[in-house]
């Protein structure tokens, strides 16, 4: 949580420079090379993962279950929202829903690939959205992880977790739904880890507003 909440005042912060400082900087260039440093981050996390091959071993077709369960349920709420916000349309808000609760990349997908539909101020007030909506994401799945079990199952919580599910939401995870279960979360993590890009990426480039 300490993290999340860290990462919010990074974004408070800029904000604050960016109002009062005139940066000279090529912003589109540097968006691309975080997002490619982010790329390889992803790619490191899952290979020197301590659990990978624990997870491999315990690898069964129905485990794949979770993971679409948990894409599909969020794209569907994420859908559904739109009709309730009149500024973005159905594909905006699966857009930022397709962050599956990993923030900082989601946010700079989005800022990168509509800058040239919506223009470089909507396309940063879009990939702002993603940020706080995922890592409210994030907040909620650790705080409610003692209701999510006791209401919906020992699934719910590595659902609700998202990406988060095979590193910050962990702990809660093994805690509340039970240690046999964190191999799942973490099959489940490293799918979402992986399927963030190409899903994002999908409905970014259907229709805008």
């Amino acid at each position: 949580m300490k993290q999340s909440l860290f990462v919010v005042l990074m974004f408070v912060v800029g904000c604050v420079v960016g109002a009062w400082f005139e940066l000279d900087w090529e912003l589109h260039d540097v968006s691309m090379y975080i997002l490619y440093v982010l790329m390889f981050q992803v790619g490191i996390s899952v290979g020197c993962s301590d659990n990978l091959k624990a997870v491999l071993s315990h690898c069964r077709p129905k485990m794949l279950l979770l993971p679409l369960a948990t894409v599909t349920g969020t794209l569907i709420f994420a859908a559904l929202i739109s009709f309730v916000l009149a500024r973005w349309n159905v594909f905006d808000c699966m857009a930022v829903g397709s962050g599956l609760g990993y923030y900082s990349l989601s946010s700079i997908l989005i800022t990168q690939l509509k800058m040239d539909t919506l223009g470089e101020q909507l396309a940063t007030e879009l990939g702002a959205i993603a940020l706080l909506a995922n890592i409210c994401r994030e907040l909620l799945a650790l705080t409610l992880a003692p209701f999510f079990r006791r209401h919906f199952g020992p699934y719910a919580p590595i659902s609700a977790a998202g990406v988060t599910s095979i590193d910050v939401a962990l702990p809660a995870i093994a805690r509340y739904s039970g240690k046999e279960f964190v191999p799942i979360a973490i099959f489940h993590g490293m799918l979402l880890d992986l399927s963030v890009p190409p899903v994002s990426y999908t409905h970014l480039t259907l229709p805008t507003t």
